[in-house]
């Protein structure tokens, strides 16, 4: 008797043979120059939720993106998961676009703004709270808890662009005149379109004086 797993993942399979047949016969060489290197010029961190993948929205094909998640997508400094991608990324890659993209209707960022104890998540989510409470006084005029939500959507996303732009790895990266851009996108699940929240990074210049790294980077 099969177990019951073999059959909730044959549609996966299957899926995926039909997939590699189609794509096959579109083009003959697909796999074959697949299979011999990436050169994305994109990195996209996003959230973790099943709905916002990040070579759909985009229309592009695999190999064209490189992709990190979790939940919130969230830019720390202490994930060495996210530091590890982001310096494959930039140093080994060479990727031109790091794309930060939220999404609207969030749950980690509705986790983020609520008291419910909901385990280890919740020292995760902590990041986001600090956005909340940084961003406090403007949240806080927002009546519609929707709004508001959705706001703090936006802000993480531009903190995490922040973030981003202080790593020594964007930072010695500049410094080596490697065209570099940070973005914050924001996608709309209602309607599937990416709102660009015009809040890019290019240069150590555009960061605060505490935040940059030249002196560490110039002795290198």
């Amino acid at each position: 008797m099969e177990p019951e797993w073999k059959n909730e993942l044959a549609p996966l399979l299957k899926n995926n043979e039909e997939w590699a047949k189609k794509k096959a016969i579109d083009d003959p060489n697909y796999f074959a120059v697949s299979a011999k290197e990436q050169v994305p010029p994109y990195l996209w961190i996003g959230c973790s939720d099943s709905r916002v993948p990040a070579i759909q929205v985009t229309g592009l094909e695999s190999g064209q993106i490189f992709v990190h998640r979790n939940i919130a997508n969230l830019c720390t400094h202490t994930d060495f998961s996210f530091l590890s991608v982001l310096e494959y990324a930039v140093m080994i890659l060479k990727v031109r676009h790091v794309i930060v993209c939220g999404h609207y209707g969030c749950g980690g960022i509705k986790a983020a703004m609520e008291e419910h104890h909901l385990g280890l998540v919740d020292n995760w989510l902590r990041h986001v709270r600090d956005v909340y409470f940084t961003n406090k006084e403007e949240l806080e005029k927002i009546s519609d808890p929707r709004v508001r939500m959705n706001r703090l959507v936006e802000l993480n996303v531009i903190r995490q662009v922040q973030n981003i732009s202080h790593t020594t790895i964007v930072q010695v990266a500049w410094s080596k005149k490697q065209p570099l851009f940070i973005h914050s996108w924001v996608y709309d699940l209602s309607t599937g379109k990416i709102k660009d929240l015009s809040n890019s990074f290019s240069h150590i210049d555009q960061l605060e004086e505490i935040y940059r790294i030249k002196p560490a980077i110039d002795n290198n």
